[in-house]
């Protein structure tokens, strides 16, 4: 009903403008009444102004006919923003201020001389397309700037119809990128989207009595009414979703049309470069695709692959390849294998470019094929106003704000699945985080992880309110507040992964959430209950391994043994030598060097004969070529130093800490460092250059970090002293950030 009465206004709009102009004694020829902005694209609210212009050909000068015109639409009452121009000071204008331009590009004959009217949109589409490479850059910073202040309308608490993000002027921006000539946009999708907003403005309008374009949370009940619809959730989530359809086609269109401006002018017509990035996943101009011999009915992970190197790379997922992958891929087993679950991590834990990847993937229906949970929290508002997104937004942010804690965690995977299930329960009766805690067991157990994890996972859901609830409300000097605490929380692991959690949450919440003084409650609240838990516990004992010693190994221990065991998800290299310093340090080049990406891995020494168990996420890897690359570089005819010398950038720094309470016998040296090829190698060489012999190595990729942990002693002797620790340990930090190209801090470790 809303569009028709739309149009109804613009009638009533037109006639009134059209009997103003002829009622003056305006020239017949030379003169033009024009509209403008949302009048000329006809989508007047009950109270928008008429934009209108008096558009005058360069030798017309005016006369009282002039301001005549505007005496008749003061009479009526109407609201009118209007000025007279020169054709010349029109495309003057437009040059000078690119919102002055998407304003005119809408202009829309009214009265007077139609040339006129034709000159100037001809003039002004002629411009715009022609300008477009030096124009586009401009009005991407002006959207920049307004994207920064209003949020995004799908998941504001408080809405602005037409400034946030995904919002009405984003519309007009769009078709302003198709006039471009640059880029295309869905049509349909775009104007259906738009007409739902400007639908929900018209409903604003009639409720709140004036004109606005933000949705207070008391109008959107009464708005309901007035659009005939059940309920105001089933207004806010059809407007949010909306305005997410819109931000989704604008972020798309936006890199399309930066890439179109990247490429230099040509008028050859080229087939799109492909760049290989994983199996099955290619780059072409600036998004993530699928390769042309892409077996998309043989990978249930190609889609988790792809969102995982479109998030990490800041890329676009591309729409149509996401789309796909719902249709064709088939769906991930029950429980997940490993490499589905360690990509899903990778996707969560990419930081800001999880965003436009997972809105890709909630826009083309991808989220519902391995997450069908999160149809209960789509769009929906939140109760508390503290909140400024909408739950599955703010479920999101959590991610990547706990992407960014993430080296505080000794269970990152743990962590990121946590930070995307811990609103899981709203949006029904029960308090959330009881509702929750069955919910996140669930989908833990499909995504594969063990007992302990699906455990963990729980309890941090279940229980992360606790930590801001106690320090904030009780007092800290009063025993029973820590016992309120310890009696819940079975151990430190819990504790602390529950502490990093607490901080993502509350930084994804609000500015107001994770001020210094709640957060300094929270760090001393969660540091006491620390110490309470960890009194009486037992080092973690190091691991023993039996295993048989090759005969070519007893012979002679300067050789090597490789052994390759492929499994479903993977396959483990074993690696068997006579004990010497840099030892691992060769077999990690190894696999580096033939790009084999390790999942995990495990060294022992016994009886001065080292066993290395490498599990990787590659199969079919042939033991003669893994056995001769070692080799090489065991017997120095392939420098892997030089051919590792650099990594690929990092976006975290590493750490590097010495843990002297973990082990009686060795020094532990505990490395957390961005999961990227040459990393295992890069530390093992350190410690190998340090002349440090390992003595057990504990190795595992979760998620994007890796987690190395080294029990090294002197050669032939026992523990580290404290200096030659910290020395080494600083040789490995050194190492690691000369290698990610980051500039290494002072002297500490």
């Amino acid at each position: 009903m809303t569009a028709e009465q739309r149009a109804e206004r613009t009638r009533w709009a037109d006639e009134l403008c059209t009997k103003a102009y002829d009622g003056t004694g305006v020239p017949e020829t030379g003169v033009a009444l024009v509209a403008v902005g949302g009048y000329g694209r006809g989508e007047l609210a009950t109270y928008s102004d008429l934009d209108v212009v008096l558009v005058l050909d360069d030798g017309v000068e005016p006369g009282q006919w002039a301001g005549d015109v505007w005496y008749p639409l003061w009479d009526s009452g109407a609201a009118i923003d209007h000025s007279v121009r020169t054709l010349s000071e029109m495309s003057t204008a437009a040059v000078g201020d690119v919102r002055v331009a998407l304003g005119l590009l809408d202009a829309r004959h009214l009265a007077g001389d139609p040339t006129i009217t034709l000159r100037l949109r001809t003039a002004l589409h002629n411009d715009w397309r022609k300008e477009a490479r030096a124009r586009l850059p401009q009005l991407r910073e002006v959207v920049g700037d307004r994207v920064s202040v209003t949020g995004e309308l799908a998941h504001a608490a408080v809405p602005d119809l037409k400034e946030s993000t995904g919002g009405l002027r984003d519309a007009t921006v769009l078709k302003a990128l198709v006039a471009s000539w640059l880029v295309d946009v869905p049509h349909t999708e775009l104007e259906g989207a738009r007409t739902r907003l400007l639908d929900v403005r018209d409903a604003l309008h009639e409720v709140a009595g004036r004109a606005t374009d933000r949705v207070a949370p008391e109008y959107w009940s009464d708005m309901a009414k007035v659009l005939g619809l059940e309920d105001d959730t089933t207004l806010q989530r059809s407007t949010r979703a909306a305005g997410r359809r819109i931000t989704h086609l604008s972020r798309l269109t936006w890199s399309r049309a930066e890439a179109a401006l990247s490429r230099p002018r040509t008028s050859a017509v080229r087939r799109p470069d492909l760049q290989r990035v994983a199996p099955g996943v290619a780059v072409s101009r600036g998004e993530v695709v699928l390769q042309r011999d892409a077996r998309v009915a043989a990978d249930p992970m190609l889609l988790l692959r792809a969102a995982a190197e479109a998030a990490e790379r800041g890329l676009v997922l591309s729409p149509t390849t996401s789309a796909r992958l719902v249709r064709e891929a088939p769906a991930l087993p029950d429980p997940w294998p490993a490499e589905a679950r360690d990509l899903l991590v990778r996707l969560l834990a990419a930081g800001p470019g999880l965003l436009p990847v997972w809105e890709t993937l909630d826009e083309t229906g991808a989220i519902d094929t391995f997450l069908p949970e999160w149809e209960q929290v789509r769009l929906l508002p939140h109760a508390s106003v503290v909140h400024r997104w909408t739950v599955d937004r703010h479920l999101v942010q959590t991610c990547i704000e706990a992407a960014g804690l993430i080296r505080r965690a000794r269970r990152p995977d743990v962590l990121m699945v946590a930070a995307l299930l811990h609103d899981i329960g709203k949006g029904g009766l029960v308090e959330h985080s009881v509702a929750g805690e069955p919910i996140a067991r669930r989908v833990a157990t499909r995504m594969g992880f063990a007992a302990r994890e699906v455990d963990l996972v729980g309890q941090l859901v279940r229980r992360h309110l606790l930590l801001p609830e106690v320090a904030t409300t009780r007092d800290p000097d009063d025993p029973a507040t820590l016992t309120q605490v310890t009696a819940v929380v079975p151990d430190r692991e819990v504790l602390d992964l529950l502490a990093t959690l607490t901080e993502a949450d509350a930084r994804a919440t609000s500015d107001q959430a994770w001020t210094s003084w709640r957060a300094g409650l929270v760090h001393s609240l969660h540091r006491r209950a620390a110490a309470s838990l960890t009194e009486g516990e037992d080092p973690v004992p190091e691991e023993e391994h039996d295993f048989e010693v090759p005969g070519k190994v007893r012979r002679d221990p300067s050789s090597v043994f490789v052994q390759v065991d492929d499994s479903d998800d993977g396959a483990q290299v074993t690696v068997i030598s006579g004990d010497r310093v840099g030892l691992l340090a060769d077999a990690a080049a190894m696999l580096a060097l033939q790009r084999v990406s390790v999942r995990a891995a495990r060294a022992r020494v016994v009886d001065d004969v080292c066993l290395s168990l490498w599990q990787v996420a590659d199969t079919g890897l042939d033991e003669s070529v893994l056995l001769q690359r070692l080799e090489n570089i065991v017997e120095g005819r392939l420098d892997a130093r030089e051919r590792l010398s650099r990594l690929t950038p990092a976006r975290i720094e590493p750490t590097v800490a010495v843990r002297p309470e973990a082990s009686d016998v060795s020094t532990v040296i505990e490395v957390r460092a961005e999961d990227r090829p040459g990393v295992l190698f890069t530390v093992c060489r350190a410690l190998a250059d340090a002349g440090v012999a390992v003595r057990s190595m504990h190795v595992t990729t979760l998620g994007p970090q890796a987690i190395d942990v080294f029990y090294v002693q002197e050669t032939g002797a026992g523990a580290l002293g404290d200096v030659r620790a910290s020395a080494a340990a600083h040789a490995i930090r050194s190492g690691l950030l000369e290698a990610v190209s980051l500039e290494t801090p002072g002297a500490g470790t």
